[in-house]
């Protein structure tokens, strides 16, 4: 009898251990015209359900994590383009989410997209992923979310937490088939798979992967015990951000912060003094120009 309940109690902690994502995926296909493809509906329920079970049933590290550690994501898949010969194109956007201790809120980590998901696929293919070696479009792409939705969420929680997953997205896109846009440095969006990689790699952004930490887990996470402590950390991240920019300016790294961030860093601000809300507002308007209206609202 002891051994029967030892081996239920093994197998209820192991049923307990589940794989690292959690991602609801949708894909839309308004854009598609039904004489494009004759059995439109079967095959993109098929890429759908595929591209989840891809996601979500694969073990992408070896850690441990319960249901409830599981890392929310997204992928919205906005096709345009189908062919009967199973040619797709179309583009993407992956969110990444954690959630705010202490508080039932989550913050978006990052948003990343992908102007350029475009692959080939035929009804029941067998669906295979090998890091080290180029197997199709389709794979190849979703591999690299994986490990990009890795590298920002272990980042967010210890300081470079998530450089295994960064070295493996530079490996990626170094053997990924060059007869598909998004994985060139050259001739293509500066916003693609490749500079998203490159970035992350990047000797001189080190700081800012060390300022996502600093953002998540000592700002956001401490924020309704140290307002003021928080806000300083953050400033302090964009002020490091100012100086690289610089630098290297227009780097995706850092304009992809801004994307999914201006909402949240505007309501961070917003009761903060006067002084400070002065201050945050040159800065964040000379980083992220393109949100100006929406920071003018601090002064």
């Amino acid at each position: 009898m002891k051994k029967l309940l030892l081996f239920i109690m093994l197998m209820a902690s192991f049923n307990g251990l589940a794989q690292e994502l959690n991602c609801t995926v949708t894909l839309v296909t308004d854009q598609i015209k039904k004489n494009q493809l004759g059995s439109s509906a079967q095959i993109f329920n098929e890429i759908r359900n595929i591209i989840t079970d891809f996601m979500n049933n694969k073990r992408w590290t070896k850690d441990d994590f319960s249901s409830v550690e599981k890392i929310n994501c997204a992928i919205t898949i906005n096709l345009t383009e189908a062919t009967a010969q199973g040619d797709f194109n179309g583009n993407a956007t992956l969110t990444i989410s954690r959630p705010i201790f202490g508080t039932s809120l989550e913050t978006t980590v990052f948003r990343f997209i992908d102007r350029n998901f475009t692959f080939s696929y035929q009804s029941n293919t067998p669906v295979d992923f090998n890091e080290n070696q180029y197997t199709n479009n389709l794979t190849h792409i979703l591999g690299f979310y994986a490990n990009l939705i890795l590298a920002f969420d272990y980042d967010s929680y210890s300081k470079l937490g998530g450089n295994p997953y960064v070295q493996k997205l530079q490996n990626i896109v170094n053997i990924a088939s060059s007869s598909y846009k998004g994985w060139k440095s050259l001739g293509e969006d500066t916003r693609n798979r490749y500079w998203i990689a490159e970035n992350l790699n990047s000797p001189l952004l080190v700081p800012i992967r060390e300022g996502f930490y600093s953002y998540h887990r000592l700002a956001l996470d401490n924020f309704s015990a140290d307002a003021f402590g928080a806000r300083k950390k953050i400033f302090a991240l964009l002020t490091k951000m100012n100086e690289i920019n610089i630098l290297k300016p227009s780097a995706v790294l850092i304009s992809g912060f801004f994307d999914t961030k201006n909402d949240e860093l505007y309501n961070i601000f917003s009761q903060a003094p006067t002084n400070e809300r002065q201050k945050v507002f040159i800065i964040l308007t000379t980083l992220d120009p393109v949100h100006t209206e929406l920071y003018r609202k601090l002064l």
